[in-house]
């Protein structure tokens, strides 16, 4: 398949948001996790060398922004990552558990269309 430097860097990105948002404590309010989207998308924006803005429209799927926002990523993603240590796929637990929230978003969003 042909992938990009872009490609890697959108993947680079995503992975990186993901770890950062875990690492934050729970949150009950929609306004903290908002605060904490903003403090992962800098810390991204960071390691990329890119401006928060750039980051967040092209280097994190937004996805993953979402399912923390509305409390489904919660606890989900190191479970998933402990799965993952179990499967031999030539990508890190993180990556693989990054991938598998996404399939199930997408399969959610998928269902959800199909119900409308």
């Amino acid at each position: 398949e042909d992938f990009t430097a872009k490609d890697f860097r959108t993947w680079a990105g995503t992975v990186l948001a993901a770890a950062a948002l875990q690492d934050f404590e729970a949150v009950d309010s929609e306004s903290r996790a908002k605060k904490n989207v903003v403090q992962a998308i800098e810390a991204v924006a960071g390691v990329l060398g890119n401006t928060k803005a750039v980051c967040r429209k092209s280097y994190i799927h937004p996805a993953v922004l979402d399912a923390y926002i509305d409390g489904t990523m919660a606890g989900t993603l190191w479970k998933r990552v402990e799965k993952a240590k179990r499967r031999a796929t030539g990508l890190r637990a993180e990556e693989v558990a990054v991938l598998n929230l996404l399939q199930a978003r997408l399969t959610k969003e998928s269902r959800r269309k199909k119900a409308a």
